[in-house]
């Protein structure tokens, strides 16, 4: 009897054991452990933010030069830095560009690179990704400035400013910027992320138009959006024929 009692008692013991186990194992993933991605790749991107940011307004939108925030994400959505390229940049702005930085990491892959700007389309109502703004909320305990460095603050944006980071074939993070016309901020970002060389990606991740809007801003129809399609509507200003180059 004193034998068949031990004997359940370490049957109960294991299976807890590997319960607890398997709830750690899966679990481990979901505490972040600060930036994985090294200093050098992070100040290397964010430091193109100057070099892109300039008075001849290259980049379109509202403001020459553009008053921006930079954001970049390693693969796990941890943030690992923030810069701006103007202290008159909207404050608001700064929790914008690290949702766009975790958005396009959290939705490209290895074969397929999602611009935010592609995302714009199918997340409409109607549309086949319809509802993705609700998954991923950004975490309210990092609005205040200077919080989330080595943490997974989360967020989903889905109009132009956020592009993957990619490196030998692999996603290695995201970069997001925010500051001005989301055309804007798609310019900026493209441009940022072929100078810092990580833009080597799987599909085209550049912004596309839907047709409506001529050059300088001027209406000569109504913007369509489709759905279906992964485009955004032009924006305010020049910002509405700026096409980013590699």
């Amino acid at each position: 009897m004193l034998r068949h009692r031990l004997t359940i008692i370490v049957a109960v013991l294991s299976i807890a054991g590997f319960t607890g186990a398997f709830a750690q194992n899966q679990d481990q993933g979901n505490q972040p452990a600060g930036c994985s991605l090294s200093p050098t790749v992070v100040s290397n991107v964010l430091g193109k933010l100057a070099l892109v940011v300039k008075p001849s307004n290259e980049n379109g939108g509202l403001f020459s030069p553009n008053r921006m925030w930079a954001a970049v994400v390693d693969r796990q959505g941890v943030l690992c830095g923030v810069t701006r390229s103007d202290p008159d940049a909207w404050p608001g702005s700064r929790d914008i560009a690290i949702a766009k930085a975790f958005t396009a990491n959290a939705f490209s892959s290895h074969s397929l690179a999602l611009s935010t700007a592609n995302l714009y389309g199918p997340t409409q109502p109607g549309g086949s990704l319809y509802g993705l703004n609700n998954s991923n909320p950004f975490n309210p305990n990092f609005n205040a400035q200077g919080t989330g460095i080595g943490s997974a603050v989360g967020g989903i944006i889905t109009f132009g400013g956020g592009v993957a980071l990619y490196s030998n074939g692999q996603v290695i993070g995201g970069l997001g910027v925010s500051g001005d016309t989301s055309c804007a901020d798609h310019a900026v970002a493209y441009r940022m992320r072929a100078l810092a060389r990580l833009n080597v990606t799987p599909s085209n991740d550049n912004i596309s138009y839907y047709p409506g809007s001529g050059a300088g801003g001027l209406i000569t129809s109504p913007d369509q959006v489709d759905p279906s399609q992964f485009k955004q509507p032009h924006c305010l200003g020049a910002s509405t024929d700026v096409t980013p180059s590699p």
